[in-house]
């Protein structure tokens, strides 16, 4: 769990407005997380978050004052753009790394509210398949989408998921829980006000990879 308390998100201010910076730095540290669910197994997701960051914080160096925010950013790049947009530069990079960002955030989510397999209930794969039905498999080709339930299979037990969110230390389940549930009130907010601002902007594609 202190993987993810240690890099907590910013409380959103009124206009649910995402300050880049502080965004970038926070979300820099959750490719780890992957690492809890199988390194191998979940390495080209953890690799397309990670990539599409540093996309986003190239875009951000370049001229700090004018991308202070997200939303920033995507107007910037609608207006520079034109037609091409919105299937370019940092704008395409966060519409695939919101996606990755939910499928953690429903993922953690329906841990937290007890769902799971009654008759394996150490097993984490119901609260996986959720979080990958909900935020990738409709991007995702058949191709793909064999893969992930072929990984699936080779997901470690909750106890050994939560041991490794702890970084090795034993805590017990309930306690890890409940910081898991501090934890989603900051991010599930972003992740939220992220997709608004896409679906505001028109700015989502719907092509499968």
């Amino acid at each position: 769990m202190a993987l993810l308390m240690e890099h907590q998100f910013r409380q959103l201010p009124a206009d649910r407005q995402v300050e880049t910076r502080p965004f970038l730095e926070t979300v820099s540290y959750l490719p780890p997380f992957f690492d809890c669910l199988g390194s191998t197994i979940f390495a080209p997701i953890k690799a397309d978050i990670s990539g599409n960051i540093m996309k986003i914080k190239q875009v951000y160096d370049s001229n700090p004052g004018r991308y202070k925010t997200l939303q920033m950013i995507l107007e910037a790049e609608k207006e520079m753009h034109g037609a091409e947009w919105p299937k370019v530069g940092a704008t395409l990079a966060l519409m695939w790394l919101k996606r990755g960002l939910k499928f953690i955030q429903v993922f953690l989510q329906s841990l937290v509210d007890g769902e799971k397999d009654d008759t394996n209930p150490n097993l984490i794969r119901v609260n996986i398949n959720k979080a990958y039905d909900i935020a990738l498999k409709r991007y995702h080709g058949w191709f793909v989408q064999q893969l992930f339930k072929a990984a699936l299979f080779a997901t470690p037990y909750k106890s050994d998921f939560l041991k490794a969110l702890s970084k090795g230390r034993d805590v017990k389940e309930e306690e890890c829980l409940e910081k898991i549930r501090k934890f989603l009130l900051n991010f599930t907010a972003t992740v939220e006000a992220i997709y608004d601002m896409f679906s505001r902007m028109n700015a989502d594609l719907d092509y499968k990879v």
